[in-house]
């Protein structure tokens, strides 16, 4: 919901009133997951999605609904509904929506905060429940909603609640500012990621070359890793493929324990990098995190079918799915 934050901005400057619909449970092949957003304004403009088209009719004019009566609640569609055919939910998921006529002060600073966050809403006492809701004290439903960045409906007291959590912006950080470098970071900024660019050749890190970069770095790459404080939010892909530049920037991002940290070049190259790496005091933990050859084994070999191996691949560690590497010998 993060990305809805300047169309907020924008409609609350101009004064303009708007309600919301935020998916808080779904069961089955819905397209879209847990706090998932559609805005309505007064005026008929729209922003973001909560099915990704699905459940949307509806959802609109249950916003409008709840801005004219000032209610909130909780609406299920399914394919046990006898509107499931007409809200597009015949392909068998259960959603259920909340409906707000506005949108909490608390949830506007829970946006505007550089830091991960978490908002509890208790859900009105006629929302649906589902044998799937965990029972949780609150606190620790808080932390596990700061720790996975997910959100999710749970029973405290009694009572339904929906954890949402508003994580941060992820960051990609590309160390090597090369061709596949360039089809790279604009993937990554079509996902919403922020995006940085570093390389020890000022002629090659510009913004002519990267113009969806939000910040061109240049220097040595274990000098710009401790600047750039790397952490757990960040995913670092190395594509310098020379031993002086690539090993210390590894270094550093695995020692920083970040998400995601993968290297250009072939089985070869990986394992004498490895074995480079182990030498130097890296743990084998730590070591063994690194992903190399990098990218999912899509296929391709030019250097826009090889961004997308790579972006691939550091969405699904994101999000704990699998995938085989790139088999380049």
């Amino acid at each position: 919901m993060r990305e809805l934050l300047p169309v907020i901005e924008a409609w609350r400057a101009e004064g303009v009133g708007f309600g919301r619909a935020v998916l808080v449970r779904a069961l089955g092949s819905a397209p879209r997951p847990p706090g998932a957003t559609l805005l309505v304004a007064d005026d008929g403009r729209l922003a973001g999605s909560v099915s990704g088209g699905c459940v949307e009719g509806a959802c609109i004019e249950e916003v409008v609904r709840a801005r004219r009566e000032r209610r909130a609640r909780v609406h299920r569609y399914g394919i046990s509904d006898e509107t499931a055919w007409s809200v597009g939910l015949a392909c068998g998921s259960t959603v259920d929506v909340l409906v707000e006529p506005e949108l909490r002060e608390e949830l506007i600073e829970a946006l505007r905060s550089p830091d991960d966050e978490v908002v509890v809403t208790q859900l009105p006492a006629d929302a649906p429940t589902h044998a799937s809701v965990p029972s949780l004290e609150l606190g620790q439903a808080r932390q596990r909603g700061l720790a996975e960045g997910r959100s999710q409906v749970v029973l405290a007291g009694g009572e339904q609640h929906f954890v949402e959590a508003f994580p941060t912006v992820p960051r990609l950080v590309i160390f090597g500012a090369t061709d596949v470098a360039q089809p790279l970071a604009r993937l990554a900024h079509v996902l919403g990621w922020e995006v940085v660019v570093a390389d020890a050749r000022a002629a090659f890190a510009t913004a002519e070359r990267f113009p969806e970069a939000d910040q061109l770095m240049v220097g040595w790459p274990d000098e710009l890793a401790q600047r750039l404080a790397l952490g757990q939010r960040d995913s670092v892909v190395v594509l310098t493929h020379d031993p002086k530049l690539d090993d210390p920037a590894i270094t550093v991002a695995l020692q920083a324990d970040c998400r995601y940290v993968g290297a250009i070049g072939s089985r070869r190259t990986q394992r004498a990098r490895r074995q480079r790496l182990s030498e130097s005091g890296l743990h084998p933990q730590q070591v063994e995190r690194l992903h190399g050859p990098v990218g999912l084994d899509l296929g391709g070999r030019e250097p826009a079918e090889v961004a997308l191996a790579i972006i691939a691949q550091v969405v699904a560690t994101r999000y704990g799915a699998g995938g085989g590497a790139m088999p380049r010998e």
